[in-house]
């Protein structure tokens, strides 16, 4: 095997381990020999498992890296696997401090969410741009993603610290917008589906639009029901287009990204309302009862240990070494580029956060809804400034 395929085989194989080692931690619920300082027989595998899989994604880093000859985080396929692999590593450094076996119930299954969208994108290794011909591209990716990954432990404890507080008997403001967070995870798991479904079928549908010198092709690998703006369908025996994408819609391949956003909200919400017809009642109402012997402060103290460790982290990576690097490429410490814009908002909202706790006392509750719209905005940053605004970042 060449080194390509030993680390595609490497990463398949710690998404298979982290997917193992998620039922084991559920194992643990039942155990009632396990409690937050001494671990069941269940956690033990279920570690070991995780921390096994960390080893066989860190070997698909390594080797993809010698392979491509540069740092694998230069587009989404490489910079989202290693997010994954980040907020695993976040995961196991808490596990070590407290030893808390559920916290890999919720951990696990963020990670493989982001992996398995990670996949979405073409994996193939391309040359770098010109811009990205740089050590600071590892030096500054590597470092945001870090400080992400744990970033989003902050995301899954404040999940988990609602879902069992939240009063799940009354319909209220909070249980709708917990409810809706819920949705938006089923909203990526059907993307997963829908995308996975069709690449499986190897569908394809071109369309040509623009003109003159800036004519251009798209291929759609979803069936299309919003076409490219302008473009005219030009495979034969598929399915129409609805209706083109509005103008405003921009950045490159603007039709397909959104006929892609369509899909996934439409079969990310089939399967939500299935599952809701099958457990008759709330998401979280459902997930309440696991999480009954859980302590509320501990799931704070570890909400709060882990923006406390990723902000640095990612104040280093995203504001410090973002802005070495944007001087020597462009000339400039700072622009006002979408991607630098969104990553200065990400930074102030995890330091009114920090500021937020520490002076005013905003524990609980109020510290957990601010971590779950904090990690919102990451994945904002991530997919929507990524994907759809144009910009200098645009090439990721």
């Amino acid at each position: 095997m060449d080194l390509l395929s030993i680390s595609s085989t490497a990463l398949y194989t710690a998404f298979i381990l982290y997917l193992i080692a998620t039922f084991f931690f559920g194992a643990t619920i039942k155990d009632k020999q396990t409690d937050n300082k001494k671990k069941g027989f269940s956690g033990k595998i279920a570690i070991t498992l995780t921390i096994i899989g960390f080893l066989a994604q860190l070997v698909y880093f390594i080797t993809r890296w010698i392979s491509s000859g540069h740092a694998p985080v230069s587009n989404m396929f490489e910079f989202l696997t290693f997010l994954g692999m980040a907020l695993v590593l976040g995961f196991i450094i808490l596990y070590a401090y407290y030893k808390l076996s559920f916290l890999g119930l919720f951990a696990l299954p963020i990670a493989m969410i982001i992996i398995a969208y990670a996949s979405m994108f073409p994996t193939e290794i391309s040359p770098l741009v010109p811009s990205l011909q740089s050590h600071w591209l590892y030096i500054h990716v590597t470092t945001v993603a870090l400080g992400q990954g744990i970033l989003g432990i902050s995301f899954v404890v404040g999940l988990m610290y609602l879902i069992k507080e939240v009063d799940q008997t009354v319909r209220s403001k909070e249980t709708t917008w917990l409810e809706i967070v819920m949705y938006i995870l089923f909203v990526f798991i059907g993307f997963i589906v829908i995308t996975t479904s069709f690449n499986f079928m190897n569908y394809n549908a071109t369309f040509e639009y623009g003109q003159g010198s800036s004519a251009a092709t798209t291929d759609y690998h979803l069936p299309a029901i919003a076409a490219p703006n302008g473009g005219t369908l030009v495979t034969e025996d598929v399915m129409k287009p609805w209706f083109e994408t509005p103008a405003w819609f921009q950045g490159e391949d603007a039709g397909r990204k959104f006929n892609t956003l369509i899909w996934s909200v439409i079969t990310g919400t089939v399967i939500y309302l299935i599952t809701r017809l099958i457990l008759r009642k709330r998401v979280g109402a459902t997930i309440q009862p696991l999480l009954k012997n859980m302590k509320a402060d501990l799931l704070d103290e570890i909400e709060y240990r882990s923006v406390a460790i990723g902000f640095p982290v990612f104040t280093l990576g995203g504001l410090i070494f973002a802005s070495i690097w944007a001087e020597i490429a462009w000339g400039r410490f700072w622009g006002w580029d979408p991607k630098e814009v969104w990553a200065l908002v990400t930074w102030l909202f995890f330091a009114a956060y920090l500021h937020l706790r520490l002076s005013r006392g905003w524990h609980g509750k109020k510290s957990a809804w601010l971590a779950l719209v904090g990690f919102g905005i990451i994945m904002f940053n991530l997919i929507v400034v990524n994907l759809v605004l144009a910009g200098l970042h645009s090439y990721a």
